[in-house]
C-alpha cells in the first residue's frame, strides 16, 4: 500500500514537544513564537522553570564545547520548546560560528539519536507531513537493491520515497558519493530512501535550523544584548557560557602542536589543501569522501597519532567514533599514500589559487622561473617547508653567534 504525503497536516503538540525544531512551533506555540526576543526572555526567566531552563542550554553548549555526542541527561518535556528558542536567540547573540557550528551539530546529532531510538515509523512520517515534503510511504517496504558483503547478501527495502527536489535540498551539504543522486533508486521523480537515511535527511534539516551567518550589524547586536542582559537570569547563563568559551576556545584554535622532527607547529608546514579541510572540519562542515581520506592518509603519513586524526572529525554532523576509529587504523595497517597534486587539482580539492600559495604557484629551486621545479605531491611541500624552516633557524642561529663574538 502507498500513501502520498504532499503538504503539511496537523501535528500533535507531544511531538513538537520532543522536537521543537518543527515548522508547527509557531502554529502550536503561535503566543511564544509571535513575541519579540528580549519579552520572551524576560518571561523565562520570571517564572518558576527558569533555572531548569537555563541549565538545560548551559548543558548543550558545555556538551559542544567537550566534543560530546549527545546532550547529556536530555530530557523531553513542554520545556524543550523553551529551550530551543532560548538557544537560538543566545547563537545570535555570541555571534560566532565555530560556536553555532558545534552547538548545531550537537542539537542536531541528538535529534538523529532520538530519532533513530525512538524507530517510530509514524512520527517520521509526521515529521516528513510537517516538514512539506513531497514523500510516499509504503506497507510493506519497498525492495530497493542488494547489498552483499563478502558472502553475506541483505536484501535492500524501503518505506519512504521523497521527492527529488525535496531530496536534493536536504543533501545539498552531504557531498558524500553515496548520497548522489545516480546512486540512488529514482522512480517517478522520487528516491527510494532507507529510514536511517531519511533520518540523516532530516537531522541536516534540523542543523541548518540553527546554522547563521555572523551578523556584521554590530550596533544591532550590542543594542540587543545590552537590552538582554538588563534580565538577570539571561545576564548569568550568557556570562557562564562566555567563561566556558574563554576556558576552552583554544583548543579549537586552528594550531597544531605536533611537529614532524622539531617543536615547530605543524600548521605552518601543510600545504593550503590540507589547511581547507582542517578548516572546514574546524567548523563543523560536512566533508566529501574524498577530502577524508586525503586527510587521514596524509596526517598519517606525518605519523600523526590514530586518536588525534580521530579528533579531527568529531563535530562533523555525522560523526561515530567507533566506526571512524575503525577505519583510520584501517588505513594505518594499509599505509595509503596521501593523493599526489595531480589527482587533487582534478578532484577539485587543490587550493593553490584560493590561498595564493607561492610554493605552490611557483615552485622551488633555481631563482630562474623557467628551471623551477613544480611541486608533484603535499609530502613534498611539507619536506621543502621543513627544509626552508630548519635553515631560517640555522642561519638565524649563525648571525646571533656572529653578533656575540667580541670584536677583535
Amino acid at each position: 500500500m502507498k500513501r502520498e504525503v504532499i503538504g503539511a497536516l496537523s501535528i500533535s503538540n507531544e511531538l513538537i514537544n520532543r522536537y521543537p525544531w518543527l515548522p508547527s512551533l509557531k502554529t502550536i506555540y503561535k503566543d511564544i513564537g509571535e513575541k519579540p526576543p528580549t519579552e520572551f526572555i524576560s518571561e523565562i526567566f520570571s517564572n518558576n522553570n527558569s533555572v531548569q531552563i537555563a541549565n538545560r542550554v548551559l548543558k548543550i553548549f558545555e556538551a559542544a564545547f567537550n566534543n560530546m555526542e549527545e546532550i547529556p541527561d536530555y530530557t523531553i518535556d513542554n520545556l524543550n520548546v523553551h529551550v530551543y528558542l532560548l538557544l537560538k536567540i543566545i547563537l545570535y547573540a555570541l555571534n560566532n560560528k565555530v560556536i553555532t557550528n558545534r552547538a548545531a551539530n550537537l542539537y542536531s546529532k541528538n535529534a538523529y539519536n532520538d530519532m533513530e531510538r525512538e524507530n517510530s515509523i509514524s512520527n517520521i512520517y509526521e515529521i516528513c507531513h510537517d516538514l512539506d515534503l513531497k514523500i510516499n510511504f509504503y506497507d510493506p517496504p519497498e525492495p530497493i537493491g542488494l547489498k552483499i558483503i563478502k558472502d553475506n547478501r541483505e536484501k535492500l527495502k524501503a518505506n519512504f520515497s521523497i521527492h527529488y527536489i525535496d531530496y536534493l535540498k536536504l543533501a545539498s551539504n552531504l557531498r558524500d558519493e553515496h548520497r548522489k543522486l545516480t546512486n540512488k533508486v529514482l522512480i517517478n521523480g522520487h528516491v527510494f530512501v532507507q529510514n536511517k537515511t531519511l533520518i540523516r535527511l532530516i537531522q541536516e534539516y534540523v542543523r541548518n535550523k540553527l546554522l547563521s551567518e555572523e551578523t556584521d550589524d554590530k550596533a544591532s547586536l550590542k543594542a540587543f544584548i545590552n537590552e538582554a542582559s538588563k534580565i538577570q537570569g539571561f545576564k548569568e547563563l550568557y556570562d557562564k557560557i562566555l567563561i566556558l568559551w574563554e576556558k576552552r576556545k583554544e583548543e579549537f584554535d586552528f594550531t597544531f602542536k605536533l611537529d614532524i622532527s622539531s617543536k615547530e607547529e605543524m600548521v605552518l608546514l601543510l600545504p593550503p589543501c590540507v589547511i581547507e579541510i582542517l578548516k572546514k572540519a574546524e567548523e563543523g562542515q560536512n566533508l566529501v569522501h574524498h577530502e577524508r581520506l586525503y586527510i587521514v592518509w596524509l596526517l598519517l603519513a606525518l605519523e600523526y597519532p590514530v586518536e588525534y586524526v580521530v579528533s579531527i572529525f568529531s563535530i562533523i554532523p555525522d560523526f561515530d567514533r567507533e566506526k571512524t576509529t575503525y577505519q583510520v587504523e584501517y588505513a594505518k595497517r594499509k599505509n595509503y599514500t596521501p593523493y599526489q597534486c595531480s589527482t587533487l587539482k582534478s578532484l577539485g580539492l587543490c587550493m593553490a589559487d584560493k590561498y595564493k600559495d607561492e610554493l605552490c604557484l611557483t615552485g622551488y629551486g633555481s631563482q630562474d622561473p623557467s628551471e623551477r621545479k613544480k611541486l608533484k605531491h603535499p609530502l613534498g611541500y611539507v619536506r621543502i617547508k621543513k627544509y626552508r624552516s630548519d635553515k631560517g633557524e640555522y642561519l638565524a642561529k649563525r648571525e646571533l653567534e656572529e653578533s656575540e663574538k667580541p670584536n677583535e
